[in-house]
């Protein structure tokens, strides 16, 4: 018989295991588990890898390796809030390593940890969920996901949670988020300025710096600084500043209370409550640098508004900006200095800062610290822009040394500043010449070199500022410096070029240096740059004037005409017009030529050599025919011809010309004829007592001694070229004295007569008397004419 069974007992199914106890201690089998179909094996595979990934950051790297990543984002959405709960422990923990977070953010699973912030889920879920998306939130595209997956909601509904790990993960989280300024305007939305508020009363002091470095970040937009007066911020800030025991709090305060202070609305709060006064003595009981710091850095950004200047002056904010600059730290002093700078716009501020704070500020340019000497030049600076006082006091103070020893400062913006000073300086007569007498033209060749724009300006500024007499103008030509300030006419930035420009007009005042500046290219540069209706300005105008005012061979080459207060002196030559971009060649180089199918080279020189060195020099650097010529004047004459220029010496020398041997290898004789016409003339017109007159007997003389008056009809067979072919084949040169010249067409006549008129009429002012309104050498050309036809 079979066994009896007992009615209704089962046998067990076939396919299913009693309880089975699994011990592995290789995370790749653990790793395995994750894909097994039963919740306890999951829950307890996932507690045995958060245990194994929190050893070391070794261990979260295996893990890694061995995918666990893929299966514990599955895991997230599990039905067992068991295993889900230690999957996202798990992935909580591993999101502290770099390779970890990229995997997470490759695996999109910011969504699927949002999802895990519900108000339903366990505290813990809350906890490492939170932590997973802080460790994420550092970097910007994950921020981003979180915006756009609409994670701050949950994240600010978090800052209330009974459990502070939950508290300081959600607040990092958002602190991490509100450092892009997208984000700050979406949580002041969602009203995140009460539960930030309540967190600084947390029993926790890191719940509390953060939440003040979150209140930091966005008190920087106006809307939030509103809002959070009037959830009763302020009282808040400055019950921490009074408050000891949060010492520790007090720096991060003051930098809310800093952006507070940009804010009119809320800087008036502040001080009608008694604020301010309570913020400046704390600051100034305050020996803590990194608060003292981040004071006068709150200063500095409240102090752009005019309004709030006036308050913070009323406050006497000026008197703890000056204690800062006793510290010895150096972040304080430099942020005390860029406070002090701000101030300076109120006027009132500037002057009781400048009387007290300008002889420390001086003391500080000796630092061995470039920040520190940036920050206080600048000051210095703003103190004495439109401050005559304030600049007399710097140069009693002893600055004028130090600010010259920072133009060699690391820094641009010290460089830049320090040549701002001593141009602020430079309207103080004394102070002028005690920083010429130290070299300042020397000194600021290298920031015309510098490649900074405003270094580049500011110099050029300083140059056209110290360049007012000859001798710095020619300390700037010996050292070097116009080259530099001629390529700065070439800049793009519009205010170098204008402050080159002002440089070039005012350095252009003596002929040496305007001479120089034209070899080096300024008057084409000058003239392109007029030609522009986008580069030119008045400055620029004005410096081509100027130089071609003392470089009169080249303003009558380009220009073709002479202006009546354009006095021709010895050494003035006309070579006809030079086409624009042509090179204007010297008298020097011109000789060198020999004799050539050029036209005729006119050249006025009617200054005697002075001693027999200079005149062996002369002989010396003549080519032959030069010489020989001369020699044959002489020997023409005879001794009583050779006396004739002592004889006229007082009135054929009105300007003296520089000639620097050195430099002038070649020098034309002097044009003995020339001489002998000036003290002709003057014998003869000088007795007259009409103006009419003497131009009449002038331009008769002029006449005469060029050919005569000619008729219209006549002009033909007047052959004046031929003659001066003569000269010039004599000579074996193209530079022909406007003595030897018999046969003189209408602008050889004009120019003698301008050189004679200017010469021999200057005791009288004639040049004046002519014609006050100015008398162009076109127009002279037309006169001498007329006059010539008449005689």
């Amino acid at each position: 018989m079979g066994k009896k069974v007992k009615k209704g007992s089962q046998d067990p199914p076939k396919d299913v295991f009693d309880p089975l106890l699994i011990e592995s201690k290789t995370p790749a089998t653990v790793v395995l588990m994750l894909s097994s179909p039963e919740n306890e094996i999951l829950a307890k595979a996932c507690d045995a890898l958060y245990t194994f990934a929190s050893k070391d950051d070794e261990n979260k790297v295996i893990l890694l390796g061995l995918g666990a990543l893929e299966h514990l984002h599955k895991l997230l959405s599990h039905e067992d809030s068991l295993v889900r709960r230690n999957a996202v422990m798990v992935l909580g923990i591993m999101a502290s390593n770099h390779d970890v977070k990229k995997s997470l953010r490759e695996l999109d699973v910011t969504n699927s940890l949002i999802s895990q912030l519900a108000p339903e889920e366990d505290v813990v879920i809350h906890e490492f969920a939170t932590l997973c998306l802080a460790y994420m939130a550092a970097e910007y595209t994950t921020k981003v996901k979180i915006f756009e997956q609409g994670g701050l909601e949950p994240l600010i509904r978090l800052l209330g949670s009974p459990d502070p790990d939950v508290k300081k993960n959600s607040l990092e989280c958002i602190y991490l988020l509100v450092q892009d300024f997208q984000n700050r305007a979406a949580v002041r939305e969602l009203n995140v300025i009460p539960p930030l508020l309540g967190l600084l009363e947390s029993e926790y002091p890191v719940i509390q710096l953060l939440a003040l470095q979150t209140l930091e970040l966005i008190s920087k937009d106006r809307e939030t600084r509103i809002l959070l007066g009037k959830n009763n911020g302020l009282d808040c800030l400055l019950n921490i500043l009074e408050n000891n025991e949060l010492r520790d709090l007090h720096i991060e305060t003051l930098a809310v209370l800093g952006n507070c202070l940009e804010d009119v609305h809320t800087l008036e709060q502040i001080q009608l409550t008694g604020g301010l006064k309570k913020i400046v003595s704390f600051l100034e009981a305050s020996a803590v640098p990194d608060i003292q710091k981040n004071a006068a850095k709150a200063i500095t950004k409240a102090a752009y508004d005019s309004e709030i200047r006036k308050i913070l002056h009323w406050g006497e904010v000026e008197k703890f900006l000056l204690i800062l600059l006793e510290t010895n730290n150096d972040e304080v002093k430099v942020a005390a200095s860029q406070a002090i700078s701000a101030m300076c716009e109120n006027m009132d501020s500037k002057c009781v800062l400048g009387l007290q704070g300008i002889p420390q500020l001086v003391q500080l340019l000796s630092s061995d610290n470039e920040e520190v000497k940036e920050a206080v030049v600048t000051a210095l600076t703003n103190l004495t822009t439109s401050s005559p006082r304030n600049a007399s006091i710097v140069a009693e103070a002893g600055g004028i040394e130090p600010l010259m020893k920072t133009l060699n400062a690391q820094r641009d913006g010290a460089i830049s500043n320090a040549i701002a000073v001593l141009t602020n300086l430079s309207l103080r007569e004394s102070s002028r010449v005690s920083i010429q007498s130290r070299g300042v033209m020397s000194a600021l060749v290298g920031p015309l070199r510098s490649t900074n724009s405003q270094v580049q300006s500011k110099a050029a500024f300083a140059v056209a500022a110290f360049g007012c007499d000859a001798d710095t103008r020619a300390e700037l030509r010996n050292v070097g410096g116009l080259g530099p300030l001629v390529e700065l006419l070439k800049s793009n930035h519009e205010e170098v070029r204008r402050n080159a420009c002002w440089a070039v007009t005012v350095c252009g005042s003596d002929e040496p240096t305007s001479i120089e500046l034209c070899r080096l290219g300024a008057l084409d540069i000058l003239e392109e740059m007029n030609l522009s209706t986008k580069h030119k300005n008045k400055f620029s105008e004005a410096a081509l004037e100027k130089l071609l005012d003392n470089n009169l061979c080249q303003k009558y080459s380009r220009m073709g005409y002479l202006s009546s207060n354009n006095i021709i002196t010895n050494g003035f030559y006309d070579c006809g017009q030079v086409k624009h971009g042509g090179k204007f060649l010297s008298l020097e180089e011109l000789g060198k030529q020999g004799l050539t199918d050029r036209r005729a080279v006119i050249f006025i020189n009617a200054k005697p050599q002075e001693n027999v060195v200079e005149e062996k020099v002369q002989d010396e650097s003549l080519p032959v025919s030069a010489a020989s010529s001369k020699e044959k004047i002489r020997k023409g004459k005879g001794k009583k011809e050779e006396e004739k220029p002592k004889e006229v010496t007082p009135v054929t020398t009105p300007v003296e010309e520089e000639i620097n041997i050195k430099n002038a290898q070649w020098i034309p004789p002097p044009d003995f004829i020339l001489m002998d016409y000036i003290n002709e003339a003057s014998k003869i017109i000088l007795p007259l007592t009409t103006t009419r007159e003497q131009v009449v007997a002038l331009a008769q003389f002029v006449a005469d001694k060029m050919g005569g008056p000619i008729e219209r009809e006549e002009l033909h067979n007047f052959w004046w070229e031929l003659d001066m072919s003569k000269i010039e084949f004599g000579l074996k040169s193209n530079i022909v004295p406007i003595g030897k010249i018999k046969r003189g067409s209408f602008y050889h006549r004009a120019l003698l007569f301008k050189d004679m008129r200017e010469i021999t009429f200057k005791s009288l002012h004639f040049l004046h008397k002519t014609n006050n309104k100015g008398l162009k050498f076109g127009t002279l050309k037309k006169f001498i004419k007329s006059v010539s036809r008449k005689l």
